[in-house]
C-alpha cells in the first residue's frame, strides 16, 4: 500500500509545539494506514487574520509554504483556516489536490441544511465569512454570522478557557437555530476544534468542524483521482517561487 502524503497548512507563523494543538483536531480514529498528514505552518505573515490587511499577508505565505508540495512527494495539499488563504494560488500552481475549510464547509452545510449559520470567536472574523458567501454563491442559504467576542488564542487555542467559552458558543448557536433559522451550525475557525464534540452533543442539528471537512474532502479526492480544473486555475507562464522565500522566517 503505497503511503500518499497530504500537507496541511496553518495560516500563521507557530513553534512546533503549537502546531501539536492544531494537529490534535485529527482523531485518530478518523486516520488511515495509507495517508500521513504532515502540518506545517508558514515562515512569516499573520497572527490573527484580523483584517483584509492580514489575509493578503496569509494569502502570499501559504502560497510559499504550499508550491512545492508537488515535488516534494505529497499527494495534496489542505488549508487549515476557514480563510481558504492561498487556496486559488496554490491551485493555479500545484496540480494536486488542494483543499480549504471554507468552501469545504460552506459546500457540506447547504447540502445538508435549507441554512446555516457561522459562530464564531469575534467580530473581526466575519470578513471571512461574508467572503465564503459571495465566492460560493450561498449568501442566500446563510442564516446569520454570530460571534462570543472573544479574541482567538493561535498558540493555546481553547485550552484552559473551555468552561466560559463552549457555554458563550452553545448559546449563540443556539441564538442562531431558534432566533435565526439555522439548521446547521460550522465553526468559524479551525481553533474552535476543540468545542466541536461539547457543541455536537448539545445541538439538535449538524455541527461541522471546518478542518476536518476539508481533510475528508481531500481523502474523497485522493480516492476518487480528481483534482480541480486547470481550466479554472490556470498555471501561470513564469513562476517566481523564489520571490518569497527571500523573507525571513519567524521561527
Amino acid at each position: 500500500m503505497a503511503l500518499k502524503r497530504i500537507k496541511m497548512i496553518v495560516p500563521v507563523p507557530l513553534p512546533a509545539e503549537a502546531l501539536e494543538g492544531f494537529a490534535a483536531q485529527m482523531p485518530a480514529e478518523m486516520q488511515r494506514p495509507d495517508i500521513a498528514v504532515e502540518f506545517a505552518g508558514v515562515r512569516n505573515g499573520t497572527t490573527t487574520l484580523d483584517s483584509l490587511f492580514e489575509a493578503t499577508m496569509a494569502d502570499a505565505f501559504c502560497l510559499e509554504a504550499g508550491l512545492r508540495a508537488e515535488e516534494e512527494g505529497f499527494a495534496a495539499v489542505c488549508l487549515n483556516s476557514v480563510s481558504d488563504s492561498g487556496v486559488a494560488a496554490l491551485r493555479s500552481r500545484l496540480t494536486i489536490p488542494v483543499t480549504g475549510p471554507g468552501r469545504a464547509s460552506f459546500f457540506l452545510a447547504a447540502d445538508l441544511a435549507k441554512r446555516f449559520s457561522v459562530v464564531t470567536m469575534w467580530p473581526q472574523w466575519h470578513w471571512i465569512y461574508e467572503k465564503l458567501a459571495l465566492e460560493t454563491g450561498l449568501g442566500s442559504k446563510l442564516a446569520s454570522i454570530r460571534d462570543i467576542g472573544t479574541r482567538p488564542d493561535t498558540h493555546e487555542l481553547l485550552a484552559g478557557k473551555e468552561e466560559i467559552v463552549f457555554e458563550k458558543l452553545e448559546a449563540q448557536c443556539r441564538k442562531a437555530i431558534e432566533e435565526d433559522g439555522a439548521d446547521a451550525i460550522i465553526l468559524g475557525s479551525t481553533t474552535m476544534h476543540q468545542s466541536h464534540k461539547f457543541l455536537s452533543e448539545r445541538l439538535d442539528v449538524p455541527v461541522l468542524n471546518p478542518g476536518l471537512v476539508a481533510y475528508k474532502q481531500c481523502e474523497m479526492l485522493l480516492d476518487l483521482g480528481l483534482s480541480h480544473s486547470k481550466r479554472t486555475y490556470h498555471s501561470p507562464e513564469a513562476p517566481a517561487d523564489a520571490v518569497l522565500s527571500q523573507v525571513p522566517s519567524l521561527f
